[in-house]
């Protein structure tokens, strides 16, 4: 197997919204905000639902390679129910191996409640249910030694079992690699995310925002300097400025393509790092991938959703 995905197994619900919605539900625009099952049936209830489908960041980068001819599997914790199995269908109809079976759980399936702005920005409000439950009994080492790259991503981590379900995952890797997700997630854990980079993590994804919040970077010459000095692979996004790759002393950039018609930003991250993975472990120079990674993102945001249609 080429690459192996760990991740939260979420069904995103999605939603658009005026402006105002963000600033009245106390949200902080292009964040992810994490509630419980009240909350998040609370708002839910006063929007008009566009589109439920099988998401999750890994998951979203995952099923990118899949439809680019990749043979690839994912590891997320679902409930037996119908979110759940509808979790799973989506997967498997996208020829993605899932490692994990489920069982009736006491809390249901994760969702995320997906909040497209006029601007195209997405607002996530995320009830993690049982995806948030994962622990290292539900990681399959086989799988792991078994792919040639592991995928985590910044979302998952959290302390007590998700952090044990990491470490093994980790532990029993060839290779591993990770986005930071989100600057929330970045400054809940910026010690062990820092950690992670500097010791742990062969490649890491993240945008300007969460890189320079990580490593309290004044400028991004300050995040070139860092990625030289811990001689890892970095890819960073960098909105309307495009992508950039440090390997070691190589930097290649990306330019990002113009006049497209921006439907949603969601998945935008996820689909780059897919497509990037792609030309990576295809073989493909750091620009070459930098440049599928683009493509692959900006066909994305083009749609509604974090999924390309085959």
């Amino acid at each position: 197997m080429k690459i192996l995905g760990i991740g939260n197994a979420i069904v995103d619900v999605i939603c658009k919204v005026e402006d105002n919605f963000i600033s009245q539900n106390n949200l902080t625009k292009s964040t992810m905000k994490l509630v419980d099952e009240t909350e998040f049936k609370k708002l839910l209830s006063t929007l008009k639902i566009e589109e439920t489908v099988s998401g999750g960041s890994v998951a979203n980068s995952i099923v990118g390679l899949s439809q680019l001819g990749n043979k690839v599997g994912f590891i997320g914790k679902v409930s037996d129910d119908d979110l759940g199995n509808k979790y799973e269908e989506g997967l498997k109809k996208e020829n993605v191996e899932y490692f994990y079976s489920k069982k009736k759980e006491i809390i249901p399936t994760g969702t995320c409640l997906i909040l497209i702005t006029p601007d195209s920005e997405r607002t996530m409000v995320t009830f993690l249910g049982t995806a948030g439950k994962i622990n290292e009994n539900d990681i399959d080492a086989n799988a792991v030694k078994n792919s040639e790259i592991l995928f985590l991503e910044g979302y998952l981590w959290d302390e007590g079992e998700p952090k044990k379900a990491f470490e093994k995952a980790i532990n029993n890797s060839n290779k591993v690699a990770m986005s930071l997700s989100d600057l929330f997630c970045v400054e809940r854990h910026k010690p062990h995310f820092l950690d992670l980079v500097k010791n742990k993590l062969d490649i890491t994804f993240a945008n300007e925002q969460e890189i320079m919040s990580l490593i309290e970077a004044k400028k991004f010459e300050d995040v070139i300097d860092f990625a030289k000095k811990i001689n890892r692979l970095f890819i960073i996004t960098r909105g309307d400025k495009g992508a950039v790759a440090i390997n070691n002393n190589e930097v290649a950039e990306c330019f990002a393509k113009r006049n497209l018609k921006i439907k949603d930003l969601t998945g935008a991250g996820d689909l780059f790092a897919g497509g990037f993975l792609h030309g990576y472990i295809n073989k493909k120079s750091i620009k070459e991938s930098l440049e599928t990674g683009t493509e692959m993102s900006s066909k994305v945001i083009q749609i509604i959703g974090a999924r390309l249609d085959k």
